[in-house]
């Protein structure tokens, strides 16, 4: 019979723009366009959020990716060489074709076979899913994840109005980061580190509650304001209220696991959203980690960059159980239990 595997993780890494915008930055470039100028303090208020990292000019998602994910093959004590297949896993991308992990391989010198994962901020634990059903299978035994995430060129900067900026909020959280993993094959034993279980959920009927249009075939040339940055249309809470039972019954065993778990990393888009995760799944929060006060929403980089935070404070060590949540635009759960 032959030996069971279990996909684990030998590194993980996030890449952070050394450019920082305030909010208050970010109050000054929109009353600068004309329209209407929150008052100081709203944006602050409305998010608690102190504001975003910025990408260099001329820096793609595929940069921001690449970054990353040399800082995890260093970790992992690997060359390009050694990862069996790529997958650029991200909200972003660099062109509508060719897939953007074309790119990051050739900025990495790989010569693997690659492809793209995008299911807005699960793209990377959805590619997790991916990787690990190939690495259990035998298929591959070694994989980098890479994701980038220019996320603040989804800004809104004219608002002609207050309800305009209000729809236009989550965009001004979003913040620029790469993110890597890589997940290599390992002994399935009880003890033997790796990811233990992924559960996945959706409520698809709430596709437009938040959306950036532009791009697609629904607005292929478009280049209005509505189309081509974060858009809020609908109640996100309420797309997330109306998963709820989907989401129980998708991952009520591993959800009730979590009171275990030495560090939860969760999706987060602003501090309001992150009070709310807490209170609505009774997360510990003594185990969670605010990083979007600090940080903003770092989209699909987003989980990464708390277990590499959390790793960095010493709240994670070898053996210990993590788990992450995923929460996406569409929507979309997922959560994925693993051993350090």
């Amino acid at each position: 019979m032959p030996e069971a595997l279990r996909a684990r993780i030998a590194a993980v890494s996030a890449h952070l723009p050394s450019r920082y915008r305030t909010m208050d930055d970010i109050r000054a470039r929109i009353a600068g366009t004309g329209g209407y100028a929150p008052p100081p303090g709203l944006l602050e208020d409305l998010t608690g959020v102190r504001g975003v990292h910025v990408h260099e000019d001329g820096e793609n998602a595929s940069d921001l990716a690449v970054a990353a994910a040399r800082t995890a093959l260093d970790e992992a004590g690997m060359s390009i060489g050694d990862i069996d297949l790529l997958l650029f896993a991200s909200t972003a991308q660099d062109l509508i074709e060719p897939a953007t992990s074309h790119l990051v391989a050739v900025k990495l010198g790989a010569s693997c076979p690659v492809f793209d994962i995008k299911n807005a901020c699960n793209s990377v634990l959805n590619a997790m899913e991916v990787a690990a059903s190939f690495i259990q299978t035998g298929r591959y035994r070694t994989v980098l994840i890479a994701c980038g995430e220019p996320a603040t060129l989804a800004t809104r900067w004219h608002t002609p109005d207050r309800q305009t900026l209000l729809r236009a909020l989550p965009g001004y959280t979003a913040s620029d980061a790469g993110a890597a993993l890589v997940l290599t094959a390992g002994p399935a034993g009880p003890d033997d580190p790796g990811i233990l279980a992924l559960r996945f959920a959706s409520n698809s009927e709430a596709w437009e509650n938040c959306t950036v249009a532009g791009g697609g075939s629904m607005h292929h040339l478009s280049v209005h304001d509505d189309h081509t940055t974060l858009r809020l249309n609908g109640d996100l809470r309420q797309g997330a209220l109306d998963a709820l039972p989907r989401i129980l019954d998708a991952a009520g065993e591993e959800l009730r696991a979590v009171g275990a778990s030495t560090f939860v990393a969760f999706h987060q888009i602003a501090m309001p959203q992150y009070r709310e995760m807490i209170e609505l799944l009774s997360l510990p929060e003594d185990r969670c980690m605010p990083a979007v006060a600090e940080h903003g929403n770092c989209a699909a980089a987003s989980l990464p960059l708390q277990l590499v935070k959390a790793r960095e404070a010493d709240r994670i060590e070898r053996g210990d159980l993590v788990t992450m949540i995923g929460l996406a635009s569409g929507f979309s759960f997922g959560l994925a239990l693993l051993r350090w």
